[in-house]
């Protein structure tokens, strides 16, 4: 699994790694799923894939949910199917509670319940700050644990709890993935040279076309408020084409609001739970042929075992 912040050079080490020992990459960027969000997720193109079988890519129409639940089904099956044709299975991404999930496994949960979820909508729009009084109510251990701005958080929380009429499941309960021996590859670019990286990154995917890629989108009858729209650039590219703001404010936003992301990657992977323990760190991009060859051995020691 190759795990670490947004331009970090995840997919490049992955495609260094992969004809090495017959890998196959397994995505783990949430919005890498979703078909025509291509630019402004760096999904790697398919004329540079270089023949390397590629799974839960453009998997998602862009008004399909999708959950952590879900993503580690799906994972788990298309992992079982690589190993089972002796090929490596790569993980590859920076979703980290997708890559927890997968891992850890999840608790016995409730589906969505759409016209619960609107009503718990309403409300907080009515009285901002309900959701969070209301879980506090309930259930004030989990209320504790999330922010009280974290709408999407509480909103699941209450689904739970109002769904079953319990506690939510103790994470005991999860089934963790199991009959594989792993290694968990951690890319960590010095700050000011990972800052560089995502300044020109940002400013490539507006060079080369996102906020067209954006209006093609709305032509085919999207209205903007789907999920990966408010993804980092695309929230930018939109509100620009609305004349929100003008395309050097989009940019400027975008850049900044990354930056703040790839800190945010940065402690959930290093904290101190055991998920992120039991990551190997390499100190520089995935593109740099040093750390790519220290990976790459690390990978040669794994399978001699």
């Amino acid at each position: 699994m190759i795990v670490g912040p947004t331009a970090s050079g995840k997919s490049e080490l992955a495609l260094r790694i992969a004809p090495a020992f017959s890998g196959e990459i397994v995505n783990c960027d949430a919005l890498q799923l979703y078909r025509g969000f291509d630019i402004g997720t760096a999904k790697t193109p398919a004329a540079d894939r270089r023949g390397i079988p590629h799974h839960l890519l453009d998997v998602l129409d862009p008004a399909m949910s999708f959950s952590a639940g879900d993503y580690t089904r799906l994972a788990r099956e298309i992992i079982a199917g690589i190993s089972s044709r002796g090929h490596l299975p790569l993980v590859v991404g920076g979703t980290g509670f997708y890559l927890r999930a997968l891992l850890d496994g999840l608790p016995a949960l409730p589906g969505r319940d759409d016209l619960l979820r609107e009503r718990l909508s309403l409300r907080e729009q009515r009285r901002p700050g309900a959701l969070h009084r209301l879980l506090r109510r309930l259930e004030p251990s989990a209320a504790a644990r999330i922010h009280r701005h974290d709408i999407q958080k509480l909103t699941r929380a209450l689904e739970i709890r109002l769904l079953t009429h319990a506690a939510l499941p103790a994470p005991s309960s999860a089934r963790p993935l199991d009959g594989f021996r792993l290694l968990l590859i951690g890319l960590a670019p010095e700050r000011p040279m990972l800052v560089e990286a995502i300044a020109a990154r940002t400013r490539r995917m507006f060079e080369a076309g996102l906020v067209e890629e954006v209006r093609g989108l709305i032509e085919t009858g999207l209205s903007g408020e789907e999920k990966p729209f408010e993804a980092l650039g695309y929230k930018q590219a939109l509100a620009h084409l609305r004349g929100q703001m003008s395309l050097e404010q989009a940019v400027a936003s975008t850049e900044t609001e990354t930056r703040q992301y790839a800190k945010r990657q940065l402690t959930w992977f290093r904290g101190t739970s055991k998920h992120d323990a039991r990551i190997t760190w390499f100190n520089g991009f995935g593109s740099d042929p040093a750390v790519a060859e220290a990976c790459l051995e690390a990978v040669r020691k794994l399978l001699s075992r």
